[in-house]
């Protein structure tokens, strides 16, 4: 073999050793650079074709989704390493084959189907890594403030009054504590067991109860309570559902005295007990998402991002 023919194999491996890993006439351009970090024309060409499969955006509208979600999930990815977040392949195989499942696929036959359409199933794979470390990054930085109150639950289930023919009961309850030191004497329980009667016979509202607990000695009056039916404890909720409004409901020694609980209010509306709980979840989801987006800006004002 001859000098020529030898520089000229040699060119063939190296340009075939080169290119086996990108397939048959993909772009190797640059499209834009996010901090140190490039992302190439296959990479959006890809990602436009996934985004097509699973929404209704098509061309030149996919192109541009398939860029800002490259860029974006870039930076989450940037922001997880530096959070020290560490997504398995486990963990990303995981999500792929939930994905194939929801479409009643095997995982295998999902990549055949994506590489049928000219996606390769790492595509969808990287977005599920992204995903995944994004939601860790969330969460480590918002763990602490993203506080859903019982009042927001409430108020977001009377939003759907009009919407359900379900019922569901919320109880207003306080307690009065009349306290009794742990070593009191029988007598002196017996007292106090005397001055919580009186006490229970004199009130016909919470408010007058409140009023009058302020001018006994050694009572607390804790806060009120708003509480859906399911919530009270199952051997209080009958005689809650039995007492009139302004009434004690139940008298019990506890470890710091007498407790007297008194129904303040009750209101019927709709929604489900079960119903609350998916409620919580879903406020608490929507808070997390505007966080998530407030952070992502942040990152994006950040980054020298360089479109090319």
């Amino acid at each position: 073999m001859n000098l020529m023919h030898l520089f000229r194999l040699s060119f063939l491996l190296l340009f075939l050793a080169a290119s086996a890993g990108t397939p048959a006439g993909a772009a190797t351009k640059i499209a834009v650079i996010v901090n140190d970090k490039a992302i190439t024309s296959f990479d959006v060409d890809q990602r436009a074709k996934l985004i097509q499969l699973t929404s209704r955006r098509s061309g030149a509208a996919a192109r541009k989704a398939a860029l800002e979600e490259l860029v974006d999930e870039t930076l989450q990815l940037q922001e997880a390493s530096r959070l020290n977040i560490d997504v398995s392949e486990s963990q990303v195989d995981s999500a792929f084959s939930d994905i194939a499942r929801n479409v009643k696929l095997t995982p295998s036959r999902l990549s055949a189907a994506l590489r049928q359409q000219g996606v390769r199933p790492e595509t969808l794979k990287d977005r599920l890594r992204a995903q995944i470390a994004w939601s860790e990054a969330v969460r480590l930085r918002f763990r602490a403030e993203v506080k859903i109150s019982d009042a927001d639950v409430i108020a977001a289930l009377r939003e759907q009054e009009s919407e359900s023919a379900n019922k569901s009961v919320e109880y207003s309850l306080q307690q009065f504590v009349f306290v009794v030191p742990s070593k009191a004497s029988n007598s002196y329980k017996a007292q106090r067991k005397r001055e919580v009667d009186q006490f229970r016979s004199r009130f016909t509202t919470c408010e007058e109860a409140r009023n009058i607990a302020e001018g006994l000695k050694e009572v607390v009056a804790m806060p009120a309570r708003r509480l859906l039916e399911s919530e009270i404890p199952p051997n209080l909720r009958d005689k809650v559902k039995q007492t009139t409004i302004g009434r004690a409901v139940e008298v019990e020694l506890g470890d710091k005295g007498y407790e007297v609980t008194a129904l303040c209010d009750k209101r019927e509306f709709a929604g489900t007990a079960d119903a609350r709980a998916a409620l919580e979840v879903e406020l608490r989801a929507k808070e997390g998402q505007q966080m998530s987006r407030q952070y992502l800006r942040d990152l994006r004002r950040r980054a020298l991002i360089d479109y090319r």
